[in-house]
């Protein structure tokens, strides 16, 4: 089953007419993107839009041979005129099944937001699964198994990528195309990192691809750390290169400050980001978590887990660090560096990078700081992915 990709932009297209922001200024040559059209075998159109023909011609093919036209979304704005030779778009209900003549089988598959998901299963038995802006599969129960492609809004909708992969819709080999994209993230590097993160690739309009060719999907590494200073931006980082993938551990080693207006504050933003499909426990003891079996990690973050652990050992009294102390804060610091070192299970930790700024005023705030920039070397050598976060922007140190 051959797919073309006659747009791949937001309903808008990208750049949006007359916005002035930085992501539409730069959306330039392959970055510009008309709304998103998908030619199957250029016997099915899913989604017609304005410029369709036009844009088929210049991916080498023509719409002459469109037997079915469905539509996905509502579609704002003026009626998009039907070129000539074209039937009429209709909308599938949810759950109904149409079988082309040329063998094609296509499901409506319920969405949560305004719009229809298409399930297209090729002659040659290969599956694609299209889904429109802005949504995510509603009750979805697949038994067939994983797609050899979906095209979803990826950055709009991180979710519903999370969903698949909760019923094994998407798995390890599908090929994730993202569509619908309009300037929510700049275009070029920061988008393909962003889409990478998740499992998933962009490509150019008018790309043709073959739906159950092995394609090089983007590796998930598997060991993440994001550094960056207070407020940077780290935790918002490290929360969306999870945010796609279903039940999600996320580790909170700040506990609860009672009294403490501030913090309480801090907590509920954080909570109120994170998906309703993920789990919190609020814990320290992080090597036991490491060594388990289970679903991803996400630890916000070790700069507490270090003042926790020099806590444990009084740190803070020049006498204790010196009579031992010092060496027990390593000891726990090599063994939570080597269970990073040997955990199996996806983890992406979030640390300040502390050590640029003003030097502290008192010892022990410099012994913090000098303990800090330990940790993080030794567990950032276990990373194969390793972030900056400099005013919210996220700059790769590795991988």
């Amino acid at each position: 089953m051959e797919l073309t990709l006659l747009g791949t932009g937001a309903p808008e297209g990208l750049p949006r007419p007359d916005c002035p922001c930085s992501s539409c200024a730069t959306a330039l040559g392959e970055d510009a993107r008309a709304a998103t059209a998908l030619l199957v075998d250029g016997t099915l159109l899913l989604d017609l839009t304005p410029g369709a023909a036009f844009a088929a011609a210049r991916a080498g093919h023509t719409l002459g041979g469109v037997r079915q036209v469905l539509l996905s979304h509502p579609h704002d704005g003026p009626a998009v005129e039907v070129p000539a030779g074209l039937p009429q778009p209709v909308r599938v209900p949810d759950g109904s099944e149409l079988t082309l003549l040329t063998g094609h089988r296509v499901r409506a598959v319920p969405m949560d937001a305004p719009g229809t998901g298409y399930a297209v299963t090729g002659p040659d038995g290969q599956r694609l699964l299209y889904l429109p802006p802005g949504a995510a599969p509603a009750g979805l129960d697949d038994g067939g198994g994983s797609y050899a492609m979906v095209a979803a809004d990826v950055v709009g909708r991180p979710d519903a990528l999370a969903k698949l992969r909760a019923v094994g819709a998407v798995g390890p080999t599908t090929d994730v195309i993202a569509v619908h994209l309009d300037h929510d993230v700049p275009p070029g590097p920061e988008l393909r990192r962003r889409l990478a993160a998740a499992g998933a690739r962009a490509v150019p309009d008018g790309t043709t691809l073959d739906v159950g060719v092995y394609e090089d999907v983007p590796d998930v590494p598997r060991r993440t750390l994001v550094l960056g200073g207070a407020r940077s931006g780290t935790s918002v980082e490290a929360e969306r290169r999870r945010e796609s993938f279903p039940n999600v551990l996320y580790v909170a080693t700040g506990g609860t400050r009672g009294g403490d207006d501030e913090w309480a504050s801090r907590v509920s933003a954080h909570r109120e980001r994170r998906p309703g499909s993920w789990r919190t426990t609020e814990t320290c003891d992080l090597v036991p978590l490491l060594a388990e079996e289970g679903p991803p990690l996400l630890v916000d973050c070790l700069s507490l887990w270090l003042t926790d652990a020099m806590d444990s050992v009084n740190a803070w009294d020049d006498a204790e660090w010196a009579g031992g102390g010092e060496r027990a804060l390593r000891a726990r610091v090599e063994e939570l560096t080597a269970a990073v070192r040997a955990a199996r299970r996806t983890l992406v930790a979030v640390s300040n990078e502390v050590g640029s700024g003003i030097v502290p005023a008192t010892a022990s705030g410099r012994r913090y700081r000098d303990e800090l920039g330990r940790l993080n070397a030794g567990f950032g050598a276990e990373c194969e992915h390793l972030l900056l976060v400099v005013a919210g922007q996220a700059l790769v140190l590795r991988g």
